[in-house]
């Protein structure tokens, strides 16, 4: 039995197209990720991607899907933190190092590849939910909703000016972890105030 035959009957082979692209698109960028690449990476016919993705758009919003599953995940583990506003300081350290560690994925989910956003992935709310929540708990209720934008905003405001080498040269000189800390822990602080 064919590589693709089995993992078409098996149901797995939209996640091995995925996980195919992920890594081409880690390794090589996103100009080397397409259709015919990630059906290469994973042992299937050229056409055999078409049956789970009508082009390279549709690929990529199922790999920014898997890569806002993956930040959430980050999320939650660094939300473990038994202080509240240690484990929101936590969050943002996750954060920014999730797209220091991978800054193509990080560039798919949050930017404009090939013209255009990919379509949102419904589990593109995860990730901020989790940072939602935990900063919700810190604030009295007519603050929330401008507390969780202002924490999404700082660590993803963060996150791009590092990714992109966008830093004031003595920000820089810090280590992305000490400053993305540093950061939010004067933002954590203020939620005190």
């Amino acid at each position: 039995m064919s590589t693709e035959k089995t993992a078409y009957h098996h149901g797995n082979l939209r996640d091995a197209l995925v996980r195919t692209a992920l890594s081409l698109l880690e390794e090589s960028g996103v100009e080397a990720l397409t259709l015919r690449a990630a059906a290469r990476g994973a042992g299937v016919s050229a056409m055999a991607p078409y049956r789970h993705f009508a082009d390279k758009a549709d690929l990529l919003a199922a790999v920014a899907e898997q890569g806002y599953a993956d930040l959430g995940d980050r999320l939650a583990r660094a939300d473990a933190a038994a202080d509240p506003r240690q484990a929101l300081v936590e969050q943002g350290v996750a954060y920014v190092l999730f797209a220091l560690e991978r800054p193509a994925l990080f560039r798919i989910m949050f930017g404009a590849p090939l013209g255009g956003m990919p379509p949102k992935p419904p589990t593109a709310g995860t990730a901020y939910g989790i940072l939602a929540a935990r900063v919700a708990g810190l604030v009295p209720e007519e603050m929330r909703e401008a507390a969780v934008v202002a924490a999404w905003s700082l660590v993803h405001g963060l996150a791009c000016l590092t990714v992109d080498g966008r830093l004031p040269r003595q920000a820089d000189a810090a280590s992305p972890e000490a400053l993305a800390r540093q950061v939010t822990e004067l933002f954590a602080a203020g939620l005190a105030a």
